[in-house]
C-alpha cells in the first residue's frame, strides 16, 4: 500500500482524446483506455468536454468513479481549470474525451472547441481517425490537424475501423512518413457495434443490457492493439495542487433534504450539480419515479433532471399514485426545479404513436415526439419574471437537446419567465414554466459555470423548510 505522503506527491498523467468528427470512435477509445488503465491497478478520473450526459455515463462506468464535464462555453476559463484540478484527486490518470471534431466550435475561429479546451488545460491530444474506406488520405488529414494550429500539441494517433493488416500497414507508414506523429494503436473493424447508436450518440448506459460487457470488450481491444507504454509516456504530467475543503460557514448550516428523481426515465444529471448541492448543505435523496409509490414526506425541494421519459412513458403513466404526489407537492409549494425530461414529466401528457400517456399535470401542456431534433446545442436566457430560483435580470448560459414537441399549450407567454437569447426554449422564444415554487425548462444548466443554480435551489429549499416549521 502506498503511503499518504507518497500519494500526495504523485503526478497525474493526462491527455485529451479527440477525433476528426463525431462518430470518429473517440468514445470507444476513451472508454476502453479508461478501463484498461483501471485494470492495471491504476486510478482514473474521466472528464467529458461539452454538454454531454451519455458519454459521461459510459466513462463513469469505465472508471468506476464519476465523470465530470468541462466546457469552455458554459464555464469560464478559470472555472474549467478549477474544476479539472479539483477533481483530479489522488488519481494516477485523467482521461478527457472531446466532442465533435477537434477544431469544431461555434464559429469559423473554432471558439469553444475541443482544441480550445486542450490549450486551456495544456493537454496533448490523442487523435482518433476513422479509416473506413480510405488509406493514404488519412496522412493528409492528420498532417492538416498538426499544421492547423501550432498551439495544439499531439500525443499520437489511433487508427479506427482498420479492416486488414495491409490496411493498417499503409496508413501507419503514411502517417509516420509524412507527419510528425506516431501511430499508438488501432481499433479493428468489428462485425457488431459495441456501442449501438441512437439519436446523435451512443445508447445511454442505463438502457444497455450488457453495459459492463461492452466496457470490458473495449478494454480488451485497447490492451491488444495499443502501445500503452508509449501512449502513457506521451501524456502530460501534472503536479498535484492542494484542494480547498468546504468552508466552515457552509458546514454549520442546517441540512435541507432535496429529492432527485433518478431512474430509467431520468438519467441526465451533471455530477458537479449534485456535488455542489451537497457541498453547500443539501442531503440528497434518490427517488425512482417508476417504482416509488409517493414522494418522501421530508423533502424541502425536488430536482428532476433530463433523460428519456418517453422510453418509460407507460411505466410513468401507470404509477398514478406517484404522479399525484408530485402534483400535490407542487400545489402545496414544494420547490421543484425541472429540466427537459423533467419539464415533460410535469406536463399533462405525452402522445406517441397515437397513444396518450398521462403525466403529473402540474402544467397544462401536452407533448409529442418527433423523429428529428427540435433543439440541439448551446443556449442562453435572461430571467424576466419572478420565480423562486433566479433573480430577475440574471443572464445564464445552458444547452438544449430534445426531440419532444409542444402539441398543446393552454398557457400564455406571460407564464414563461425566461427569454431565450440563444436557442429554442419552450415556445415562442421563451422558456421557464413557472407555477408556485416550480420552475421547469428545456434548458440544462451546468453548476460550475452558473453557481447561482445551486444557490437558488438551496435558498428556495431553506425557505420552504422554515415555513414548514412555522406551520
Amino acid at each position: 500500500m502506498r503511503s499518504s505522503a507518497t500519494a500526495q506527491c504523485r503526478e497525474v498523467k493526462s491527455l485529451i482524446v479527440a477525433g476528426l468528427s463525431g462518430g470518429s470512435g473517440k468514445s470507444m477509445v476513451s472508454v476502453g483506455l479508461t478501463r484498461a488503465l483501471l485494470d492495471q491497478g491504476s486510478t482514473v478520473v474521466p472528464f467529458k468536454k461539452g454538454p454531454d450526459y451519455i458519454d459521461a455515463g459510459w466513462l463513469t462506468a469505465a472508471a468506476k468513479t464519476p465523470c465530470y464535464n468541462l466546457d469552455p462555453y458554459l464555464m469560464s476559463a478559470e472555472s474549467v481549470l478549477h474544476s479539472f484540478h479539483t477533481h483530479l484527486g489522488q488519481s494516477d490518470y485523467a482521461i478527457i474525451e472531446g466532442n465533435r471534431g477537434l477544431y469544431d466550435g461555434v464559429n469559423a475561429e473554432g471558439q469553444f472547441s475541443t482544441a480550445t479546451l486542450a490549450k486551456q488545460l495544456d493537454q496533448p491530444v490523442l487523435l482518433v481517425v476513422n479509416c473506413s474506406k480510405t488509406t493514404r488520405t488519412i496522412g493528409a488529414l492528420v498532417l492538416g490537424c498538426c499544421a492547423f494550429d501550432d498551439n495544439v500539441r499531439f500525443a499520437g494517433v489511433i487508427l479506427n475501423q482498420i479492416a486488414t493488416p495491409r490496411h493498417e500497414f499503409i496508413i501507419r507508414q503514411t502517417i509516420e512518413k509524412y507527419t510528425p506523429l506516431s501511430v499508438l494503436g488501432i481499433m479493428p473493424r468489428l462485425k457488431q457495434d459495441v456501442f449501438p447508436m441512437r439519436h446523435l450518440g451512443v445508447t445511454p448506459l442505463q438502457e444497455y443490457e450488457n453495459a459492463d460487457e461492452a466496457v470490458c470488450t473495449l478494454a480488451d481491444l485497447v490492451r491488444s492493439n495499443f502501445d500503452l507504454e508509449e501512449l502513457t509516456a506521451a501524456m502530460r504530467r501534472i503536479p498535484r495542487r492542494p484542494v480547498a475543503g468546504v468552508s466552515p460557514d457552509v458546514r454549520t448550516q442546517k441540512d435541507v433534504v432535496i429529492g432527485v428523481l433518478r431512474d430509467m426515465a431520468f438519467q441526465f444529471y451533471y455530477e458537479e450539480n449534485l456535488e455542489m448541492l451537497k457541498n453547500q448543505g443539501a442531503k440528497l435523496v434518490t427517488i425512482d419515479a417508476i417504482s416509488s409509490k409517493t414522494l418522501p414526506d421530508n423533502l424541502d425541494g425536488l430536482y428532476i433532471g433530463g433523460g428519456f421519459p418517453e422510453t418509460s412513458a407507460r411505466q410513468l403513466a401507470e404509477n398514478r399514485s406517484f404522479r399525484e404526489s408530485i402534483r400535490m407537492a407542487a400545489e402545496s409549494g414544494l420547490p421543484v426545479y425541472a429540466e427537459c425530461g423533467g419539464l415533460i414529466y410535469l406536463g399533462r401528457s405525452i402522445c406517441m404513436e397515437g397513444k396518450k400517456y398521462p403525466l403529473t399535470g402540474v402544467f397544462p401542456v401536452e407533448f409529442g415526439l418527433s423523429v428529428k431534433p427540435q433543439a440541439h446545442g448551446y443556449s442562453a436566457f435572461t430571467v424576466e419574471g419572478d420565480n423562486s430560483f433566479y433573480p430577475v435580470g440574471t443572464e445564464i448560459k445552458g444547452h438544449e437537446f430534445r426531440y419532444s414537441t409542444v402539441e398543446r399549450w393552454d398557457g400564455t407567454d406571460d407564464d414563461l419567465v425566461l427569454k431565450m437569447e440563444r436557442g429554442t426554449g419552450f415556445i415562442n422564444g421563451r422558456d421557464g414554466l413557472k407555477k408556485h415554487n416550480v420552475l421547469a425548462m428545456y434548458t440544462h444548466v451546468l453548476a460550475p459555470g452558473t453557481p447561482l443554480w445551486a444557490e437558488g435551489l438551496l435558498k428556495a429549499a431553506r425557505k420552504y423548510q422554515q415555513q414548514k416549521f412555522v406551520r
